[in-house]
């Protein structure tokens, strides 16, 4: 079985939660025997047939060229002395919706602009189509890229050979909906947030209008959690026969002795996400000042980037947190570690969390964790605290709880971090395997009859 994967991150290109989810599950699914053709939004026109295991930590290449064929040389006499080297040189960047070509976007225009034909008969799968095709004019950078990767997912399909199709949130259920009609392969669509989530609102039309095109044309669709599967068919009015709910988990890649490194004297409590209204970093800061004016040897870290960045930053200042609440900007891989290893408390109350891998791992660490029970990560574990992201009252009275009582803030620690254990991707990808494998005997079943 051959899936061909799109997604819009994957490691060491981590803008998000996504990234961290796509290796988690493209590892485990080729442990499990499924061989996975990878494709992201890369500068280069290249794709990574990966086969084994250890193939998502290396992403062995094949670069295109202009007639779109197999460059192997470029393969063969490059030599990369670290995978960062080697996205760098793919043209891979934390933020990917930055170097789109016109010439691309022009390409996808003409590509799609065939779908208003008669070469679709049927008159919903038109609609399916017209509704992407009005969608996707946009002029922001973001919108052209996906139009981009759309046209370069249908010529990737004209050279490999594959089974399904697995297209990761709407960034790239375009380019799975290309390929499925091009090729006549099925669809899956996996949902990892809705818009509804990333805006903490009404957010973008043309968003939830694809969004809904692409669950609506997919064979099946993945939610997350049961959050955003009941999401998905109420607001979205998807089939509830055709949504499957299937938990993100987390990938240990190293057992942690759990003894803390002090960076402050006091005890330091953390947010590790996205700084965007969606994870709540204003609530965040109001239970801050309410934590400090008790205990002002408390510090408080704010660790990634976000449109609320700069808002959040300004607050803190007009309360006169100084030093007490930090700002470490866009962290990478190993400085994630190093502030996990300081933290002894971790907080996030988002306002509308589909999942939320960052729990998991700083639960993995063996830090004590206050979630929002707006969080599909809540349906998975028991030993955090689960919190209206909204209380912000009860979210400080149960930090100064923890505070005062350190010995029981380290018990719930370890055994979260025993139960995170459990919650591993193999389980997730085994799920996902027997979705691939029915949606495949069903298509057998309809051709043989």
């Amino acid at each position: 079985m051959r899936i061909l994967m799109l997604t819009w991150e994957f490691p060491p290109m981590i803008a998000g939660g996504l990234a961290m989810a796509s290796y988690g599950l493209v590892k485990s699914l080729l442990k499990a025997g499924v061989e996975v053709d990878l494709f992201l939004p890369t500068k280069e026109f290249v794709y990574f047939p990966l086969r084994k295991e250890d193939d998502a930590d290396t992403l062995p290449f094949i670069m295109l060229d202009e007639d779109y064929q197999p460059r192997k040389e470029e393969v063969v006499t490059k030599e990369f002395k670290t995978i960062e080297e080697k996205m760098e040189y793919l043209g891979v960047t934390h933020i990917p919706e930055t170097y789109y070509t016109p010439a691309l976007v022009k390409e996808f225009t003409n590509l799609i602009s065939t779908f208003k034909t008669e070469e679709i008969e049927h008159r919903s799968e038109r609609s399916i189509f017209e509704n992407i095709i009005i969608n996707l004019q946009g002029h922001e950078d973001i919108f052209k890229k996906v139009q981009e990767m759309a046209f370069r997912a249908e010529k990737l399909a004209e050279l490999t050979d594959f089974d399904l199709i697995h297209a990761n949130d709407w960034l790239c259920y375009p380019a799975g909906m290309v390929v499925k009609k091009m090729s006549g392969k099925p669809m899956i669509a996996h949902i990892h947030a809705t818009e509804f989530d990333r805006a903490g609102g009404p957010g973008d039309d043309r968003i939830h209008k694809i969004e809904y095109s692409g669950m609506l044309y997919a064979d099946q669709v993945i939610a997350v959690s049961k959050y955003t599967a009941q999401m998905i068919i109420s607001r979205y009015q998807i089939d509830t026969g055709k949504v499957n709910i299937v938990h993100n988990a987390f990938s240990f890649e190293k057992d942690n002795n759990f003894n803390k490194e002090r960076m402050f004297k006091g005890p330091t409590i953390l947010f590790l996400g996205r700084i965007t209204v969606q994870k709540g970093p204003d609530y965040f800061l109001s239970v801050a000042e309410k934590v400090l004016k008790k205990y002002p040897q408390v510090r408080f870290i704010m660790a990634g980037t976000g449109d609320m960045a700069r808002k959040i930053l300004r607050s803190s200042a007009s309360m006169k947190l100084k030093n007490r609440f930090l700002f470490t900007g866009f962290l990478n891989r190993k400085q994630v570690e190093r502030v996990l290893q300081v933290s002894d408390i971790y907080m996030l109350p988002s306002v509308s969390e589909p999942f939320g891998i960052a729990p998991l791992e700083a639960m993995a660490y063996g830090i004590t964790s206050i979630i929002s029970k707006q969080s599909g990560v809540s349906e998975v574990v028991e030993h955090a605290y689960k919190i209206d992201f909204w209380n912000v009252d009860e979210m400080a009275e149960t930090l100064i709880y923890l505070i005062e009582h350190p010995e029981e803030c380290r018990k719930v620690g370890l055994l979260g971090a025993h139960e995170v254990k459990a919650i591993q991707w193999d389980k997730s990808a085994d799920k996902v395997k027997k979705i691939y494998q029915e949606i495949l005997d069903s298509n057998r079943g309809e051709i043989d009859a």
